[in-house]
């Protein structure tokens, strides 16, 4: 499974360049997303390394960088409240499994039914989600991740939220995190701007003695090497049913967003990643991920886009990145744990930012009226539950709507040929939305004795499309009529034929279809 492909110099200084990049940048959101689930930080930086490491070893994408995840992260919260965090653990183990089942039965090219209104609702969707959880930060509480959950209850009312000073420090560090991180790759793009705006408010902070959390007053990030641990919960039934609805909902979140990351990264590079893989790559690193204290973790869409803008587009990038980030781990901890809260909260602040389609208030007014309730509705349920509803959601509303608007265009012309035969050209699919309207459109006891339906023009698609055939060729045999069906295709005459003699199928000319298939995917 393992995949080195043969690399030039110049190649090897590229994907090690661009994984130190993406490494420094992936500190700071490692610790903050590990605040948004309510774990350590040592547990989200352990998932970066792990989930980094295996999935561009044997993942579908070279060059797609993988870790833990705010999509993730604002699930698992609920999880960590209510249980602790073996219990994430093993539901982390069970994603993994549920990931490989799911490459194993070729689902990944299912990412392909995804329209673009519901890509745009679910990145709107994701970057409220991460903005509502970074409002816990403003609480005296100070307990990350302690807000997410209630705010859609309303319980946001009885709040204890910082005042004073304390408040303006840091609504100001914030901001100046957020001004470090806009303005500087104007000047310069030697150094990752995030990583920039932590150190800048970090010796400020430290210099000057402000008195804000740091990531060392909220826990430790103290640690060595990753070590196997088997999840301390009880194996029965009763686990199961905590763990198994989180797992399948972290499974698809985490499939959704990493396909979607791999279709974007192969329209960039202009190259074609294989997502069954991914779906496997992913599903082992979770796994693995979880046995060794770690939150689990998909493909980053931020993190991809700076090792692909910066050169990497191998899999010794992924490889760099997370080589590099567990030699921070080991080395850099206690650094680390100088960080500001604020400088965290801003750079999540600024991936909300990026995340979010800004363009989508444009697009509402423009594209068709479904489109944008689609997309509206993705972001809303996205907020509401959980990305992988959301996204379901607004698929089956798409295809409803796809199926509506096409039920509208099947059409019947009627006219008699030279023999004295009532002929019907039927134009337009034949499915479950359009039969009502393909059966009002004949009268069998006008026609003449002998009726031809021709589906030259038509495609029966699926079982409705049979019972309607089936149902009008009962009508024109009651009333005394021989019907003919012609250019039928070979699928739909084969089922008919298995209903025996109650239809006569004469076909003057077979079109051929063929089924999409993925097998390089």
């Amino acid at each position: 499974m393992f995949e080195m492909p043969q690399y030039r110099s110049g190649n090897v200084k590229n994907d090690v360049l661009s994984g130190l990049t993406v490494a420094l940048a992936l500190v700071p959101e490692a610790v903050a997303f590990a605040f948004v689930a309510g774990v350590e930080p040592l547990v989200g930086l352990y998932a970066a390394f792990m989930v980094g490491l295996i999935t561009a070893c044997i993942g579908g994408r070279p060059g797609m960088i993988s870790g833990a995840t705010g999509a993730l992260a604002v699930v698992m919260v609920a999880l960590v409240a209510e249980h602790g965090v073996e219990y994430l653990f093993a539901t982390v183990v069970l994603m993994g499994l549920l990931q490989i089942l799911a490459g194993a039965l070729r689902l990944g090219k299912f990412i392909r039914m995804v329209p673009h209104p519901v890509m745009m609702g679910f990145v709107n969707g994701l970057a409220i989600v991460i903005f509502l959880a970074q409002l816990s930060q403003f609480g005296e509480q100070g307990e990350p991740g302690w807000l997410q959950g209630t705010w859609l209850q309303g319980s946001v009312i009885d709040v204890a939220w910082m005042q004073g000073s304390a408040l303006y420090l840091m609504l100001g560090l914030v901001f100046l995190t957020m001004l470090i991180i806009h303005f500087l790759p104007r000047f310069t793009k030697a150094i990752p701007a995030s990583l920039a705006g932590i150190l800048v408010v970090s010796l400020l902070v430290i210099g000057l003695g402000l008195d804000t959390r740091l990531v060392g007053d909220v826990a430790s990030i103290k640690g060595g090497l990753p070590s196997f641990h088997i999840p301390s919960v009880p194996l029965n039934l009763e686990t199961l049913g905590i763990i198994f609805p989180y797992a399948v909902i972290l499974a698809a979140i985490g499939l959704i967003e990493s396909l979607l990351t791999l279709r974007l990264v192969d329209e960039i590079t202009e190259t074609r990643g294989r997502g069954n893989k991914e779906c496997v790559g992913q599903g082992v690193a979770n796994t693995v991920t979880g046995f060794f204290g770690g939150m689990g973790g998909c493909a980053m869409i931020g993190q991809s886009l700076i090792n692909v803008n910066s050169g990497g587009r191998g899999r010794l990038s992924g490889i760099s990145a997370a080589l590099f980030l567990l030699l921070f781990i080991l080395v850099a901890s206690p650094l680390i744990e100088q960080i500001p809260i604020a400088a965290l909260t801003g750079v999540m602040f600024i991936v909300v930012i990026g995340t979010f389609e800004w363009s989508s208030f444009r697009v509402l007014r423009k594209v068709p009226r479904t489109d944008a309730l689609v997309l509206v509705l993705v972001s809303a349920v996205t907020v509401a539950t959980d990305l992988a509803i959301a996204v379901i959601v607004g698929v089956i509303i798409s295809a409803l709507a796809f199926a509506w608007e096409h039920a509208k265009h099947i059409r019947v012309e009627a006219r008699e040929d030279h023999k004295g035969s009532t002929v019907y050209a039927v134009h337009g699919p034949l499915f479950f939305g359009s039969v009502a309207s393909f059966l009002e459109q004949f009268d069998p006891r006008q026609d003449r004795d002998d009726v031809i339906i021709d589906f030259a023009q038509s495609r029966v698609a699926d079982h409705s499309g049979l019972e309607a055939i089936d149902s009008l060729a009962e009508r024109y045999l009651n009333a005394g009529k021989t019907l003919h069906l012609v250019h039928l295709s070979e699928e739909c005459r084969t089922l008919l034929r298995k209903a025996g003699d109650l239809v006569e199928v004469n076909v003057i000319e077979d079109p051929k279809y063929f089924v999409a298939e993925d097998s390089l995917a």
